[in-house]
């Protein structure tokens, strides 16, 4: 097979390590991809928002697969622009896209489909989203309703930071505050069968003990050891096969990875928000442990084959992924520093997500840089060889949590 993926960050390259270790995989390409990205595939320079461009390389490539990384290429169209070649694409269409597009529309799928969440209003103006926020009180939880790379929802007790984030964006998602831990599972998904990946737990705040602002994600684990044995199943039976079928109706056949965020509350699992694509850094550590081959795993969801695959397979122990960000991220991070120290070690290897290439040295060019994965029999030795690499890893300036999956 020869495979083209699309994206640039840690997401993009942990899917590109798997796909290389696959041997169906012939060729693997990938657009615009990153330093990292760049030792197991060919990078191609184009905007990864341009679905012609991108159905023109695949066209060119004569690509088996597409596999469409980032949300914003989704919500874009370019899985449209892809299967309008006749190449198989592992991603939602725009339309579908939308259920992490709008917040608002993604709202009214799950209300549609009788999906357990939390209480919410949409609102455009002030006095709506005061109106909101007294309605469901503290913490206050407010939603840019559009894409924002996952930085946009502000969970606070202060009534002004909370109408400030309201009125910075044009249209918001107020909701009720969901109360227990947090989890992420990922959901296969070929239009009609769904079937559910190994659950993560990633951890948002940027700074040890869940403080500071929240980021894309500067960490994460899994198997969940603590989660209900019963919850993948719980899940697809209440939230993933609801949504697919709603999603259906509405002539959305959804293609690709169902993300959905969970919050296990005291009345059973609530969905906090629904993604178009792999959460990150959640892939990192669920495509370590998966032991079913991925480039065929993914065809099969491009080509609406998924329930003729064999049950999926994972290895035993744990991974844990910790990322390293740059100085000052998330608000303004520092880009251009030379990054060394990053070959691997027995148990732990790193994935690249914010590097690019200067004049052979790797550089960061994003906010979060690197996620350092490693693995073990268990949990606690996991958490114990990925910290060993990060320590090895010198970037100036550069922060991480020291918590991860503690």
């Amino acid at each position: 097979m020869r495979v083209l993926v699309i994206g640039s960050g840690g997401r993009e390259h942990a899917l590109c390590r798997s796909l290389k270790l696959d041997p169906q995989v012939s060729e693997l390409h990938c657009a615009p991809g990153n330093a990292g990205i760049a030792e197991i595939a060919t990078l191609h320079d184009i905007s990864p928002t341009d679905p012609a461009r991108v159905a023109e390389l695949a066209e060119s490539l004569r690509a088996d697969l597409v596999v469409v990384g980032p949300e914003a290429p989704l919500v874009a169209g370019v899985a449209d622009a892809v299967r309008a070649k006749g190449i198989p694409c592992f991603g939602p269409g725009g339309r579908a896209a939308m259920i992490e597009g709008s917040k608002a529309f993604a709202k009214d799928v799950m209300n549609a489909a009788g999906v357990p969440t939390a209480r919410s209003r949409t609102c455009s103006t002030r006095e709506e989203a005061e109106a909101a926020l007294g309605e469901f009180g503290a913490p206050y939880v407010v939603k840019d309703d559009g894409l924002a790379a996952g930085k946009g929802v502000v969970v606070t007790d202060d009534l002004g930071q909370a109408l400030d984030h309201a009125q910075a964006c044009e249209r918001v998602v107020i909701e009720e505050f969901l109360d227990g831990p947090e989890v992420s599972l990922f959901a296969l998904c070929d239009g009609s069968t769904a079937v559910a990946l190994q659950p993560a737990q990633d951890f948002k705040r940027a700074y040890d003990g869940d403080e500071g602002p929240n980021t894309g994600g500067m960490g994460a684990y899994t198997p969940l050891p603590w989660a209900p044995k019963e919850l993948s199943e719980q899940v697809m039976r209440e939230v993933v096969h609801p949504t697919v079928a709603e999603l259906a109706g509405r002539g959305l056949p959804y293609n690709g990875v169902l993300y959905v965020g969970l919050a296990l509350t005291s009345k059973g699992p609530k969905v906090i928000e629904f993604n178009a694509r792999f959460g990150d850094p959640e892939t990192q550590v669920v495509l370590d442990r998966l032991e079913t081959p991925l480039a065929g795993l993914l065809l099969a969801c491009a080509t609406g084959e998924l329930a003729d695959q064999p049950p999926l397979s994972y290895r035993e122990g744990s991974a844990v992924a910790v990322v390293i960000a740059a100085e000052n991220y998330p608000a303004d991070p520092v880009k251009g520093d030379v990054i060394s120290g990053l070959e691997p070690t027995e148990h732990a290897y790193v994935l690249h997500a914010g590097t690019s290439l200067d004049d052979g040295r790797i550089v960061s060019s994003g906010g979060r840089v690197l996620a350092v994965v490693g693995s073990g029999p268990d949990q606690e030795s996991a958490r114990t060889h990925a910290y060993e690499l990060v320590d090895r890893i010198e970037l100036r300036g550069s922060h991480h949590r020291t918590d991860i999956a503690r």
